[in-house]
């Protein structure tokens, strides 16, 4: 059944209203469609700024442009001052029929559809006809393709991708990502693990190309600094080594697993890895390589009730515990860990787990000043030494929490583990790591 839109519903902004719908453009003989999503605010703003924004080629169905909740996140976060009341997302189907790589296509006059799509109150007393802006969304991907999307018993839906990034050299050799994404928070990606193509012949498009994995390398801004965390405890790790003993590391956290997998087939950890979705895991071991073994041993549950609960039955089992937990909420944007984990007896609990030269390895998303100054606080009553990375992505931040007092490894001294996680791990982030 065909619905008409009144177009006086565009006049005034109602919080959170979504509406989207398609409009023919263009002569009889070359119509096609234009779709249009119009998301107004929230919350309640200053005036009534309108923005527009065209979908990047070859994006129509990516959440971020193509859901409510990928809508919403582009209408918060954009730079506009005042804050947007309305922003107006526009697709053009003609544009994307072939997916062109790198050509421009010329877009269609669209002045007059914003102008009836502005609020009334938007355009000035004396009859003025207001500028609207059209925003730019810029990332690194060129291309992607869906591999699979399935929907999980506590995350919910998500998807799977290969994409293509653009680099920002004048290489001719081409970068591919294996992604995994949550649609609770569409332009969140949870992991990315790089990719090659398993034949020198590099097809144009990349829904007709065949990857592998590639392990060697950690593309997710934050793991690198969460692997150079070790760092504090590297001759601690070094001297059990050379004992005959392995390290040990619980994950609280798995996602794709990449985390995991490095540090198993890298640094030649034993892993315990905890996944609250069951769904997630399978994802992780049919597209990211994440398995079973000997020495990795995945459970489904909830990492801090796995954490609390195993805390009771025995102490002092892991030299590492890694925590990559967060609390994802498209109305609240994102941060990390969750406020269940900032509390005295969990924490307590996660030193009860480590051996006395053991460290706890934190990924944070500080939502608040007030909040970072909260973990930082908690951290410190808890445990012996404290020590910050900053991911440099405007983002993260990892927190290095030490059980006892260990020498720093940033000395003349060297070991064959440091030396190991320097093969790995860039040493700007060890360089960077400050103690608190």
């Amino acid at each position: 059944m065909k619905m008409s839109i009144n177009p006086s519903a565009f006049e005034t902004i109602e919080p959170s209203r979504y509406i989207t719908f398609t409009i023919p453009i263009g002569p009889a003989s070359r119509r096609h469609l234009l779709r249009i999503a119009v998301l107004d605010s929230p919350a309640v703003t200053v005036g009534d700024a309108a923005a527009a924004m065209w979908v990047p080629q070859g994006r129509e169905s990516d959440w971020i442009f193509s859901t409510f909740s990928g809508h919403l996140h582009l209408l918060l976060s954009s730079p506009t001052s005042p804050p947007l009341s309305r922003l107006i997302l526009i697709s053009d189907s003609k544009l994307y029929a072939r997916r062109p790589r790198h050509a421009s296509s010329v877009r269609p006059n669209v002045a007059p559809l914003l102008l009836a799509l502005t609020p009334k109150s938007a355009f000035l007393d004396d009859g003025g006809v207001p500028e609207i802006p059209f925003l730019v969304y810029e990332d690194e991907v060129v291309t992607g393709s869906i591999l699979e999307t399935c929907e999980g018993p506590c995350v919910g839906e998500m998807l799977i991708e290969n994409v293509e990034l653009r680099k920002d050299d004048s290489s001719i050799v081409r970068e591919f990502r294996r992604r995994l994404r949550f649609k609770r928070m569409p332009n969140l990606v949870q992991t990315q693990m790089r990719i090659r193509p398993k034949t020198e012949s590099v097809c144009e498009e990349l829904d007709d190309m065949e990857f592998e994995l590639d392990e060697d390398v950690l593309v997710h801004p934050y793991l690198s600094p969460m692997v150079a965390g070790i760092s504090v405890i590297s001759s601690c790790l070094e001297e059990r080594i050379q004992d005959g003993f392995r390290p040990k590391v619980l994950c609280l956290g798995v996602g794709g697993g990449a985390l995991i997998g490095f540090l198993n087939k890298k640094l030649n950890f034993e892993v315990v890895g905890v996944e609250i979705d069951v769904v997630v895991s399978e994802v992780a071991k049919r597209y990211f390589g994440l398995g079973n073994n000997e020495l990795i041993h995945l459970h489904v549950g909830d990492g801090i009730e796995f954490l609390r609960d195993l805390a009771t039955k025995a102490d002092g089992m892991f030299d590492v515990i890694m925590v990559d937990l967060d609390s994802c909420d498209a109305s609240m944007g994102s941060y990390a860990p969750p406020m269940e984990f900032v509390q005295k007896p969990v924490l307590l609990a996660a030193r009860d787990l480590l051996r006395e030269t053991g460290v706890l390895v934190t990924n944070t998303i500080p939502s608040s000043e007030s909040f970072h100054g909260r973990l930082i606080s908690e951290f410190q009553q808890v445990f012996e030494e404290l020590y910050e990375i900053d991911v440099e992505n405007e983002e993260n931040l990892v927190l290095v929490a030490t059980k006892s007092r260990t020498e720093s490894c940033f000395d003349s001294r060297s070991d064959a583990f440091l030396n190991k996680l320097k093969l790995y791990i860039p040493s700007s982030h060890m360089d960077s790591m400050r103690k608190i």
